[in-house]
């Protein structure tokens, strides 16, 4: 399927950067949702890479509970100033002797945005996730890149005000792919990399991490089966994870 996406104006790779206090804990409970560890390494602090094939998490050793979309960026100073100059404010900045640069700045409804340091050899994902794949794919479980989870769709992020959050975003780079106004107001952004969510809405009040598949049923019984046992199920077959970390991921029946 052939999409007009946009090219990033925030780097060349990203990630969701999740903070834990047990990496090994974590990486057994993403393993069990069809993901792989990539690499590790202890400096500027313990972290393990880990990948579905077609997402990128970055687990960080950190106590409090955490998460961002994270953009790795090699011209990085650049691209601040141009973020700076279209009025966004970074919470944080790097230091003159910081090896590797490091900008925070939040979205209207505080979701942490970074831009890191972009280092040669960093892994992109080869396999398609939800929005470069045909609809006709959707319902073949055989074409998903993650067996055991589905198709990554988007990170939902809820908002207070759909307009002014898109507004927000494309000021960043992202394109709005889709709205709609049922069962409340939403819509799909992506900057070509990202794929984000914008819930006007109560029913969830963290960005979660959301999968859909159409054979979600049996995902969610063969998970449960690997010992994941913190799922909520809804009426409709869908189920809701809480991660060690106290993240959430959205597993979704499709249907057609």
């Amino acid at each position: 399927m052939m999409l007009n996406l946009p090219n990033s104006k925030l780097g060349e790779a990203t990630a969701i950067t999740i903070h834990s206090k047990d990496l090994e804990e974590s990486l057994s409970f993403y393993q069990k949702l069809g993901f792989r560890e990539l690499y590790r390494f202890d400096f500027p602090y313990p972290f393990i890479q880990i990948t579905d094939g077609t997402l990128i998490i970055m687990l960080s050793k950190q106590e409090t509970p955490f998460m961002a979309l994270t953009f790795y960026t090699k011209d990085i100073d650049t691209v601040a100033a141009q973020l700076e100059s279209n009025h966004i404010t970074f919470i944080q900045k790097p230091r003159e002797f910081d090896h590797i640069h490091h900008y925070s700045f939040n979205s209207p409804d505080g979701m942490f945005i970074q831009l890191v340091t972009y280092l040669d050899g960093f892994y992109k994902p080869e396999g398609p996730a939800m929005l470069k794949m045909s609809h006709d794919d959707y319902f073949n479980p055989e074409k998903y890149v993650n067996k055991v989870s589905g198709m990554f769709g988007e990170l939902a992020i809820p908002v207070s005000h759909l307009e002014t959050s898109i507004v927000f975003w494309e000021s960043i780079g992202f394109k709005t792919m889709s709205k709609n106004a049922a069962p409340y107001a939403w819509a799909i952004l992506t900057d070509g990399l990202a794929t984000i969510g914008l819930h006007e809405t109560d029913r969830f009040k963290q960005p979660t991490i959301t999968f859909f598949a159409s054979d979600m049923h049996d995902k969610i019984e063969n998970i449960s089966a690997s010992g994941i046992s913190d799922i909520t199920i809804g009426s409709k077959g869908n189920g809701v994870l809480i991660t060690p970390e106290q993240q959430r991921i959205n597993l979704f029946n499709l249907s057609n």
